[in-house]
C-alpha cells in the first residue's frame, strides 16, 4: 500500500477510467484499446466530414464574390489546411494523442492549452448548430416539422449516439458512408450529363456585385472557408486510435493518415465547389431561387426532382440531410464534450464526467440554432476563422519549425502534469498576437483596404511569432523536467508508444508506460511509486507532482 493515498484524485481518476463511456477523455489512447485497422480508423475519420455545411459555404462565397474568386479562395484554403494539417495529423496518429495533448507540449504548457480547447469547443457547437439548422430545413420541407421543433429534434437525437464514444462512432461512420456517397454524388453526376451547359454558366457566374476576379475577393472567400481549419482537431479525435506503425502496415498507415488527416480538405473543397455549382444552376434555372440556393436541402431536392418522381425526390433529399447531419454531429458532439471535459478537469482538478459536457455542448448549439445563426453564416465563420487559424498555425509551426528545423522544442510530445510548465509563452504569444491582430483587421481597425486580408494576417503572424518567441526564450519553458523518473523505455523498437503497463499507486489500476510518471510520494519501503497522468490531473493536493528539474 502507498504511504499517501489521496482520496479525491483516486475517486475522480477511477470515474474517468470508465473507458466504455469516457473514451480516453484526458489522456493518450493505449494499445489495448486501439484494435482497429488503419482503414477502419481512416473511414471513421472521413465519415465525420459528411457535413453539408460545405455546400452552404461554397454557395455563400460564390454568390457574394463570384465563381472565380470562390475557386481561388477554396484553393488557398485547401493549401493552408494541407500544410498545417500534416504535422498535427502525424503526431496524433504516431503518438496516439488528441490535439489538446499535442498543443500542451507544442508551445502552450499544461494549463496554457486550455484557451485553445475553448476555441475548439466553440468550433464544435458552431458547426453543430449549422448542421442542425440544415437538418431542420430538411425536416420542415419534407415532413412539415416546424423549424424550432426541428432544431430540438436534430439536437436530442445525437445524445444517445455519442455516449459510448469510438466503439459506436466507428460502426456508425463505416456503415452509413456508402449510402451517403451515393445520395450525394449521383445528382451531381446526373446534372453534368443532363445539363452540360451548366458548366459554362457556373464558370461565368460573377456573383452579386459582378466585379470579377480580385485578390481581395479571393481572400474574403478564403477567410470564410478557413473557419473550417479546426476540423483537423475532429479528424485527430479519430486518428489517435491508429494502430502502431510497423514495417508490415507502414504503407496503409501512411496512406490512411494522410487521407483522413490533412487529406480531409480535398473532400471539403470538392463539396464547396459542388455547392456553388448547384447554387448557380438553381439561380439560372429556377425563378426566385436566389433566397434558397445556399440551402443544401433545396439544392439536392431540385436535382432529384429532375431525375425521379417528386415524392421520391423529397424522400431522398430528406434522407441525405438526416444522414449527413447525424454523421457530422456525432463527431461535433463527441469532440466538443472531450474538449470541455479536458479543460474543466485540469482547471478544477475535478472530473464530472464527459456526459455532463456533452449536454452542455448540445445546449449551446441549440441556443445558437434558435437564434437563427444560419442567416449570419458568413459573418460568424469569417470572424471565427481568425481564432482557428491562429491556433492551428501556431501548433503546426512549433512542430515543423521549432521541433524539426530550429530543434528548440522537444521532438517527442509531452502532455503530463509535472513534466510541463503551466504556461509556455511560445504558443501563447504566437496564438494571442495572431488572433488579436487578425480579428482587429477583420473588423476594419486597420482600414477597409486591409479587412479582406485578416486570414493572411493570422497565418503570417502565427508563423513568424511562434519561432521568434522560442528563440527569445531559448526554449526554456517547454519542459519543467528532463526525466519522468521511470527507467522503463517509453517507445518500442519501431518508435511506437510502449504497451508495457505499470500500476498506478493512487487508483491501483494498470496503465501503459506513456501514461505514467513517477510519484513524488515514495512507497512504504522508500521505493518509487508510479502515478497515471489521469490520477495526477485530479490531484488537488499536488503531493504526487515531481519537483522541477
Amino acid at each position: 500500500m502507498p504511504v499517501v493515498q489521496v482520496e479525491t484524485p483516486a475517486a475522480h481518476a477511477v470515474a474517468a477510467s470508465k473507458e466504455t463511456l469516457e473514451d480516453y477523455t484526458l489522456r493518450f489512447a493505449p494499445r489495448s484499446y486501439r484494435k482497429w485497422s488503419p482503414a477502419v480508423v481512416g473511414v471513421s475519420a472521413l465519415g465525420g466530414i459528411a457535413y453539408l455545411a460545405d455546400f452552404s459555404i461554397g454557395a455563400n462565397i460564390g454568390i457574394a464574390n463570384g465563381t472565380g474568386n470562390a475557386l481561388l479562395g477554396i484553393g488557398i484554403f485547401a493549401l493552408v489546411v494541407m500544410l498545417t494539417g500534416f504535422p498535427l495529423a502525424y503526431y496524433a496518429a504516431r503518438y496516439n494523442i488528441d490535439l489538446d495533448l499535442i498543443t500542451r507540449g507544442s508551445g502552450f504548457g499544461y494549463y496554457g492549452s486550455v484557451v485553445t480547447n475553448i476555441v475548439f469547443a466553440s468550433f464544435t457547437f458552431i458547426f453543430f448548430a449549422l448542421e442542425g439548422s440544415i437538418m431542420a430545413q430538411g425536416l420542415k420541407l419534407g415532413l412539415h416539422v416546424p423549424v424550432p421543433l426541428g432544431y430540438l429534434v436534430s439536437t436530442v437525437m445525437i445524445f444517445p449516439l455519442v455516449i459510448y464514444g469510438m466503439n459506436t462512432l466507428a460502426k456508425l461512420q463505416v456503415w452509413t458512408t456508402p449510402l451517403w456517397l451515393i445520395l450525394m454524388v449521383l445528382p451531381f453526376g446526373f446534372l453534368l450529363v443532363r445539363h452540360p451547359d451548366s458548366v459554362g454558366s457556373f464558370l461565368a457566374y460573377g456573383g452579386q456585385d459582378g466585379k470579377g476576379v480580385s485578390l481581395s475577393g479571393a481572400l474574403l472567400a478564403a477567410g470564410v472557408c478557413l473557419s473550417l481549419i479546426a476540423q483537423i482537431a475532429e479528424q485527430i479525435d479519430y486518428l489517435r486510435f491508429m494502430p502502431p506503425r510497423t514495417p508490415e502496415n507502414a504503407r496503409k498507415w501512411w496512406g490512411w493518415m494522410l487521407l483522413a488527416g490533412p487529406g480531409w480538405v480535398l473532400f471539403g473543397a470538392i463539396k464547396q465547389v459542388v455547392g456553388l455549382f448547384l447554387a448557380v444552376y438553381l439561380i439560372a434555372s429556377l425563378p426566385g431561387a436566389q433566397d434558397i440556393a445556399n440551402q443544401p436541402v433545396h439544392q439536392f431536392l431540385e436535382i432529384y426532382r429532375d431525375m425521379m418522381p417528386s415524392w421520391l425526390a423529397m424522400t431522398l433529399a430528406v434522407a441525405l440531410v438526416v444522414i449527413s447531419q447525424i454523421k457530422i454531429n456525432v463527431t461535433n458532439a463527441y469532440s466538443g464534450s472531450l474538449a470541455w471535459t479536458n479543460s474543466f478537469t485540469r482547471v478544477t482538478k475535478t472530473y464530472p464526467g464527459r456526459i455532463v459536457f456533452l449536454g452542455l455542448n448540445l445546449t449551446i448549439a441549440l441556443i445558437l440554432m434558435e437564434a437563427n445563426m444560419f442567416d449570419f453564416l458568413n459573418n460568424i465563420l469569417g470572424f471565427y476563422a481568425n481564432c482557428g487559424i491562429a491556433w492551428i498555425v501556431t501548433v503546426a509551426t512549433d512542430i515543423a519549425i521549432n521541433k524539426y528545423v530550429l530543434k528548440i522544442s522537444p521532438k517527442q510530445p509531452e502532455f503530463r502534469r509535472g513534466m510541463l510548465y503551466d504556461f509556455n509563452p511560445v504558443g501563447l504569444v504566437g496564438f494571442g498576437l495572431s488572433a488579436a491582430l487578425s480579428i482587429a483587421t477583420f473588423f476594419g481597425l486597420f482600414g477597409e483596404t486591409l479587412k479582406p486580408y485578416s486570414p493572411i494576417v493570422a497565418v503570417v503572424v502565427s508563423f513568424l511569432a511562434t519561432p521568434a518567441t522560442a528563440i527569445l526564450t531559448k526554449g526554456r519553458y517547454y519542459l519543467r523536467r528532463d526525466h519522468d523518473g521511470i527507467e522503463l523505455d517509453m517507445f518500442d523498437a519501431h518508435g511506437n508508444p510502449s504497451g508495457e503497463t505499470l500500476t498506478c499507486a493512487v487508483t491501483g489500476m494498470e496503465f501503459e508506460r506513456p501514461d505514467m510518471i513517477a510519484s513524488a510520494v515514495p512507497g512504504p519501503e522508500g521505493e518509487i511509486q508510479y502515478i497515471s497522468s489521469l490520477a495526477l490531473s485530479t490531484d488537488k493536493t499536488g503531493l504526487h507532482v515531481l519537483p522541477p528539474r
